[in-house]
């Protein structure tokens, strides 16, 4: 009895009644965010000095301490929420689809308006997003994400597979029996993988810390001399010793991260470019070396036939009818397709299979009955097998002009179809972009090495192609233009070998086969049509199809980049300002040139501003970036030295002027808040300051920060006030030392 599906109105009052096949996620809860914030690194140092403080009897900065403790646990649940619900939205878009049986028809539709009763078709590379009750065919599912156990389970007619696993082989038909909260694994499946690894450039940033505890070590060290050899109360120089280690700590570096990543993801899910792994867009700014699965990126995701030759003695007609009898129409490949618009371009009827067996790598071909015959379609090699003079009576055909698919009727050769596929209208001009950017280009295809070579000149990639079983270690990628005759399994190869050789590699692919390799690599990419396995296991997922999008992506990634690169810059530069001017100038001058309350107003500024970097207006460029951590420390400790000479002698100059130590004090204050704005506006292009605007946000928080400081300043609040002429002199200070050193600092940012 052959199996019916539901009809639409029906399928409809099921949905009414049953609601979405999907779970809701778990509610997000700020205050447990919160306090997670209180319980790490960061935070421990903070709560350390603020019972130091305490114990000391300096509740002033006590209080500043504990606001700039509950501000950075509150920014961090605040931008955590943001991020999940950027990463919600876009989970929303990669929901599984399922070929289902409506109204008679098979359609592919969204799995979270499957219901119970639906009828439908799976096949290898599907996630099920609902139990399901099989009623014929075999399948191989991965259970581990319900059972937690890596080992292969086999089922067959009768059995039940369960919401959240993964079909690795086999073609089956079953009935959804329960969805949604009712199903086993009691959620659907989510694509978003939220707790991956942290990518190269996270990674690197950490050591920016280690930097700054490396410098206010040896300060420190350097002040506890200074204070013993004096005759000093060592025991007065712990609150600042505290406060120096407090400006250290990257209180904005998680919000920073999180702003400017859930930015490019929201940006470009608006693209065409669905994220989900974040660290795919940070890689993005690293990739130099792309490897391109040519069918659906560089071709058309559509196959055409190009030749059709006869092997036997019956009409063109009868063999080309007989061929729709092993054509798939429940979960048609692009074969399949091409099959059937070509039999119904000649106006071949298309007939019904007795009986049908869906093609799978393994087996290599589809088979179905009908009408007394018997019809194979598939691999030559894999018909070979079968029909074993197949490849002498094929001697006078080029199958390199394309894929072949042999039709056995009866177990004896039939005809031979050539399938080729169409190059993407976009694909040389977006190759040649992408060989602009320093990137380069590598087909991997499993056409021969002929049709690969003609692809890839059409395309305008350089250098050789080769057959897999030519690739020799040593090989470098300047020298290939692709690689033809390639297995699934070797893609990953492929992968690992070329990281090894010290590249960021970047992989497309839309297959089962292909998912080892997408987690692989830096830059997974999942193109459009893609198994929702690959999405799984990719970091970025294309809408579309072709190569377009992916410059997308470079273009996220190094937005990311240099808004990273700007707040590495900007938090060394300040933070060793800061320490050194106040180091230097009570080793000299016997006080501190700065009062603590302000010291703990101004690293709360400071962080304002730099996590409002993540927003910030930023250049493309060409080439694929390098952490240098070295020459990036370089810079910005070159920078601080700038500004800390020119803050010693401002200093200096008050002291000699007999200015009272509390205005010098205040006005310092002034002078560094001023100076760390501006060393934000010269980090952030390698332009001069003034010719380069930035985003609203950070220009908007820097004029709330300098309006706040001079209003601090001149009211006298947390610190000695001044008067008008000393709150002009600092800011005419900070405001010509940065045009000074910028104009030395410029023709650096252009090198680095």
């Amino acid at each position: 009895m052959k199996e019916q599906g539901l009809t639409q109105a029906e399928a409809d009052r099921r949905l009414k009644e049953q609601g979405l096949n999907q779970v809701p996620e778990p509610e997000f809860s700020f205050w447990k965010e919160f306090a997670s914030k209180l319980w790490n690194l960061s935070a421990w140092i903070l709560e350390a000095a603020l019972l130091l403080e305490c114990a000391l009897g300096k509740w002033i900065q006590s209080l500043f301490v504990l606001l700039m403790l509950l501000f950075a646990a509150y920014n961090g649940a605040t931008q955590k929420k943001k991020s999940r619900k950027v990463l919600s939205t876009i989970s929303q878009q990669l929901t599984p689809v399922v070929a289902v049986l409506r109204d008679g028809n098979w359609q592919k539709m969204d799995s979270k308006y499957l219901v119970t009763g639906d009828l439908v078709s799976l096949q290898r590379g599907d996630i099920l997003a609902a139990d399901i009750d099989l009623l014929d065919g075999m399948l191989t599912l991965d259970e581990s994400s319900i059972t937690g156990e890596a080992k292969n389970v086999h089922k067959k007619a009768g059995a039940t597979a369960y919401a959240g696993t993964t079909v690795l082989d086999g073609e089956a038909l079953g009935r959804v029996s329960a969805t949604g909260t009712r199903s086993r694994s009691g959620q659907t499946i989510n694509l978003i993988n939220t707790s991956a690894a942290p990518g190269h450039l996270q990674q690197l940033l950490t050591k920016i810390i280690y930097y700054l505890c490396l410098l206010d070590g040896v300060l420190t060290l350097i002040l506890l001399a200074a204070a013993l050899i004096r005759g000093e109360n060592v025991l007065e120089m712990l609150p600042f010793l505290a406060m120096m280690f407090i400006a250290s700590i990257p209180v904005a570096m998680p919000s920073t991260f999180a702003l400017s990543n859930s930015f490019e993801a929201t940006r470009l899910s608006k693209e065409g470019v669905l994220t989900s792994d974040l660290t795919g867009i940070q890689d993005a700014a690293n990739l130099n070396l792309l490897l391109l699965d040519k069918t659906g990126t560089i071709t058309e995701n559509k196959t055409a036939v190009a030749a059709f030759d006869i092997f036997s003695s019956l009409s063109d007609s009868q063999v080309l009818s007989l061929t729709s009898l092993a054509i798939d129409r429940r979960n048609q490949s692009v074969i399949d397709l091409a099959l059937c618009e070509y039999l119904q371009e000649r106006k071949i009827p298309l007939k019904e299979a007795d009986s049908f067996t869906p093609f799978t790598s393994s087996r290599g071909y589809s088979a179905g009955e009908g009408d007394g015959h018997t019809v194979k379609l598939g691999s030559v090699k894999q018909l070979s097998r079968i029909e074993t003079d197949l490849p002498e009576k094929l001697a006078n055909v080029d199958l390199t002009l394309g894929r072949s698919v042999a039709l056995l009727v009866d177990d004896q050769l039939a005809g031979i179809f050539i399938t080729k596929d169409k190059v993407r209208d976009d694909s040389k001009d977006a190759l040649a972009e992408l060989v602009k950017r320093g990137i380069k280009p590598i087909m991997l295809t499993g056409d021969n090495q002929k049709t690969a070579a003609s692809v890839a000149e059409e395309v305008g990639l350089t250098g050789k192609v080769i057959s897999i079983s030519d690739f020799k270690d040593g090989i470098k990628p300047e020298q290939l233009a692709g690689i033809a005759d390639v297995l699934p399994e070797d893609k990953l190869a492929m992968v690992k070998y070329f990281q090894k050789a010290g590249y960021i590699v970047g992989m497309t692919g839309d297959g089962v086969n292909d998912s080892p390799a997408l987690k692989q690599a830096e830059v997974g990419i999942a193109v459009a049509n893609a198994a929702d396995v690959a999405k799984k296991s990719s970091k970025m997922v294309l809408l579309d199809d072709g190569l377009t999008p992916i410059v997308k992506i470079l273009d996220a990634g190094h937005r990311v980049y240099q808004r990273m690169t700007t707040w590495s810059l900007t938090k060394l530069a300040r933070t060793a300002e800061l320490t050194m001017l106040l180091t230097f100038s009570y080793l000299v001058f016997g006080y501190l040139p700065m009062a603590l309350n302000a010291m703990v107003i101004y690293t709360i500024m400071n962080n304002m501003v730099t996590m409002m970097i993540g927003t910030d207006n930023t250049h493309i460029t060409y080439k694929p970036e390098n952490w240098d951590m070295a020459k990036l420390a370089k810079i910005a400790f070159s920078l601080a030295a700038a500004w800390t000479v020119i803050g010693f002698a401002f200093v200096t100059l008050l002291t000699r002027n007999g200015v009272s130590h509390d205005q010098i004090g205040t006005m310092v204050y002034v002078f560094l808040v001023m100076s760390a704005m501006m060393i934000v506006l010269i980090t952030r292009t390698k332009s001069f300051f003034w010719q380069s605007a930035p985003s609203k946000p950070v220009a908007t928080v820097q004029t709330a920060d300098v309006l706040l400081t001079c209003l601090l300043a001149l009211l006298g609040i947390a610190m000695p006030a001044i008067g008008f002429k000393e709150l002009l002199t600092a800011l005419a200070t900070a405001f010509l030392a940065a045009i000074l050193i910028d104009l030395v600092y410029q023709p650096l940012m252009k090198k680095r």
